[in-house]
């Protein structure tokens, strides 16, 4: 592969520690034209559809990208906002205050977000990045359990972006966290504080995006990863068997895939006379189609048309103190070792107060 153009360079130019914060991807508006962008990419990954790609290429072009996009831009328009996708408003509040905090954590490393798909592609902001004098980056998924289909597509894209460049930064991957304790009580924090507010349920959901069943007997470690995040939060809630729920959403296609699948399910607990449920997706750091439309309003009616008396969602992390924690402590941990930018005397500490401020910190 020939290497592509890269930004200007001087020997001796200071280095820097970056941190990419990546995501999933997003339509850039709510319009059938944006979505069938956004989709031929994100369903023309091989990680993301493994059939064989001549006879996918076919089904893709022929049947989906001609009746979906419509479809899908109006539930996109049913959760946009006047900033655009809820998606990208949050990753990039997260990124921001991730930088914060781990400023007050004595990191002073920058921290920027990208997209697997559509806009702020990877690619773009690795050269950025570049350009800046960064020389070491960590990739921070915003997936916290592992995928071939999210987190292994999001490292294809670095790989074929290094396989380009002549100079490539250091490199480090975080590949989960879905069991770190920072994360798990970031949860916590999150369904307490909601239970506090708005009293407890009958039953809680924890509903994970879906894959097909047969990544699971071909190694990949998503499903496994699930049930431990649902089994740390219910412990650290103090939950029983029969207080809480593992599903899965988001199904694509007939094939089979991870069960018990999540709108199914709320229909028969609807059906058998369960009052009231909350649903939290623990996969999900921030509030995107899939939580805000697919869970929020479809799983909720579905649930209330079966029966179901009350139906109550819980939000992702977001920008909340609680979950900019738990990525700054995931952060750090595989930032150990690296240098970080030491700014000019006596910025440090303007820089540290500022910092703490935004966060909400006493002044």
């Amino acid at each position: 592969m020939p290497f592509q153009k890269e930004p200007p360079f001087s020997h001796g130019q200071a280095a820097h520690t970056a941190v990419l914060y990546c995501n999933l991807g997003t339509p850039d508006a709510p319009t059938a034209a944006a979505v069938r962008r956004y989709l031929a990419e994100f369903l023309s990954d091989h990680r993301v559809v493994e059939i064989p790609r001549l006879v996918w290429m076919l089904i893709l072009h022929g049947i989906i990208l001609r009746f979906r996009p419509a479809k899908s831009a109006a539930k996109y328009a049913s959760i946009w906002t006047p900033e655009g996708s809820p998606l990208k408003i949050w990753t990039e509040k997260q990124a921001a205050l991730l930088e914060q905090r781990l400023l007050v954590l004595g990191l002073h490393v920058r921290v920027r977000w990208a997209m697997r798909y559509g806009s702020q592609s990877i690619p773009s902001q690795l050269e950025a990045l570049k350009a800046e004098g960064v020389t070491r980056v960590l990739l921070l998924p915003a997936y916290p359990q592992y995928s071939a289909t999210t987190t292994a597509s999001l490292f294809d894209a670095v790989y074929a972006w290094a396989a380009g460049t002549r100079a490539i930064p250091e490199l480090r991957f975080i590949n989960h966290y879905h069991d770190h304790p920072a994360y798990i009580a970031a949860l916590q924090a999150g369904v307490e504080a909601y239970w506090q507010e708005h009293g407890r349920p009958d039953v809680l959901v924890m509903s994970f995006h879906g894959v097909p069943e047969r990544t699971l007997h071909l190694g990949d470690h998503y499903h496994c990863e699930c049930f431990k995040t649902a089994r740390l939060l219910a412990n650290g809630l103090g939950l029983h068997k029969d207080q809480y729920k593992v599903t899965f959403q988001s199904r694509l296609g007939r094939a089979k895939w991870l069960e018990p699948y999540t709108e199914p399910t709320l229909i028969a607990m609807g059906q058998s006379g369960v009052g009231r449920v909350d649903v939290i997706c623990p996969g999900f750091t921030s509030d995107c189609l899939e939580t805000l439309e697919e869970i929020n309003m479809e799983a909720r009616h579905a649930f209330l048309d079966a029966g179901g008396k009350a139906f109550h969602y819980i939000t992702c992390l977001n920008d909340g103190a609680p979950g900019i924690d738990a990525l700054a402590a995931v952060a750090r941990q595989h930032l150990c070792g690296w240098p970080v930018d030491t700014p000019p005397d006596g910025l440090a500490l303007e820089q540290s107060r500022q910092a703490a401020l935004a966060l909400g910190a006493p002044r």
